[in-house]
C-alpha cells in the first residue's frame, strides 16, 4: 500500500460510547469551571462589600448615613463629607505626619533588620544560635505587655510628642530580623565567598552581593512595615497628646458630631483617602516586586 494510499484512508470513527464518555467528560470540566468561577466571584464580593460600604458612606449626606433601614448606595451623592475632614481636622498635617512616621519606621526597620539578619545568617560567631532564639522569641509577647515600659523609657528622653518617640521604639522588629534571616539562609554562599576571597569588607558582600539577590524579601517586608504603621491606631495614641502631632488613624478618632454622635460620613471619607496612598505604594513596590523577581541571581 502507497503513502498516498495511507493519507487518503480516513481515520474510523469513534464508537458511540466513547463520544458520549468525551462529551459527559466535558460538561463535567464546564460545570466544575463554572462552579469555580461563581464560588470565586461570590467571595470577593464578600470581601470587597466592606470596602463598598467605606466608598458609598463617604458619598452620602448625614441624614442618609443615619438612615434606617440603611442603604448600600446614596440617593444623594455628595462630597462634603471630604470637605468637612480638612475643615475638621489638620488633615493634610495628619497626612504629612503618617507619612513620616510609616516611611520612617519602614526606612530604619528595613536597614536594621537586614543588618542583623545578615549577621545571623551569613556570619558565624559564638551564641549565633542562643541569639536568633531569644529573638525569636520575643515575638511570643505581645507588644502591649511592654507598651507601658516602652513609654516610660520614650517620657524619660522627652520624646513624647515627638516623631523620634514615635519611630525609634519600632526601628528595629523581631518578626523582620527572622523574614529576612531565613531569606538569607536560601541564598548560594559561592557569591559572598568569592566577593570575600578578592578582599570585599562584610559590609561590602552585604551591600553589593546579599542584598541586591535579596530584593524580594526587602520589598515585602517594607510594604508589610509600611502598611502595618500607616494602619496602627494604638501606637500613635498613646506617644501623642497633642492633636498636630497625630497620624491618620489617631485623627479620625477626634470627629465628633453634636451630642457626641459620630459623623461616619465624614469618618469614612477619612479613612478613603487615607487607603489611597497604600494602593498607590502597593501598586509600585509591586512593579518593582516582580522585576526583582525576574532578575534575581542575574547581576
Amino acid at each position: 500500500m502507497s503513502a498516498a494510499t495511507l493519507r487518503a484512508t480516513p481515520a474510523p470513527a469513534p464508537a458511540p460510547e466513547q463520544r458520549r464518555v468525551v462529551v459527559a467528560g466535558r460538561r463535567r470540566v464546564r460545570l466544575s469551571t463554572v462552579l469555580l468561577t461563581a464560588a470565586v466571584a461570590v467571595t470577593t464580593l464578600i470581601v470587597l462589600l466592606p470596602l463598598f460600604i467605606v466608598l458609598f458612606t463617604a458619598f452620602k449626606p448625614t441624614a442618609e448615613v443615619n438612615a434606617y433601614p440603611p442603604t448600600l448606595l446614596p440617593d444623594a451623592w455628595t462630597t462634603a463629607n471630604f470637605d468637612r475632614i480638612f475643615t475638621d481636622l489638620p488633615f493634610a498635617r495628619l497626612i504629612g505626619n503618617s507619612v513620616l512616621f510609616a516611611g520612617g519606621v519602614t526606612v530604619f526597620a528595613v536597614a536594621f533588620d537586614a543588618l542583623a539578619a545578615y549577621a545571623l545568617a551569613r556570619i558565624d560567631f559564638r551564641g549565633r544560635r542562643t541569639l536568633l532564639v531569644a529573638i525569636v522569641a520575643t515575638l511570643m509577647i505581645p507588644f502591649q505587655a511592654t507598651l507601658i515600659p516602652v513609654y516610660q523609657i520614650v517620657s524619660d528622653l522627652g520624646w513624647v510628642n515627638t516623631f523620634a518617640g514615635l519611630i525609634a521604639p519600632r526601628a528595629a522588629d523581631a518578626f523582620g530580623i527572622f523574614f529576612l534571616r531565613q531569606f538569607f539562609v536560601a541564598l548560594p554562599r559561592d557569591l559572598d565567598n568569592a566577593a570575600r576571597i578578592d578582599g570585599a569588607s562584610e559590609l561590602r558582600v552585604f551591600w553589593q552581593i546579599v542584598l541586591p539577590n535579596a530584593r524580594p524579601a526587602v520589598l515585602t517586608l517594607a510594604i508589610f512595615v509600611f502598611v502595618n504603621n500607616w494602619n496602627d491606631l494604638l501606637w500613635p495614641l498613646v506617644f501623642t497628646t497633642e492633636r498636630e502631632m497625630g497620624t491618620i488613624t489617631s485623627g479620625l478618632t477626634q470627629l465628633t458630631g453634636p451630642g457626641g454622635i459620630v459623623p461616619y460620613g465624614v469618618m469614612m471619607a477619612g479613612a478613603l483617602v487615607a487607603v489611597v496612598p497604600l494602593v498607590l505604594a502597593f501598586m509600585l513596590v509591586q512593579r518593582k516586586f516582580i522585576e526583582s523577581i525576574a532578575t534575581t541571581g542575574l547581576k
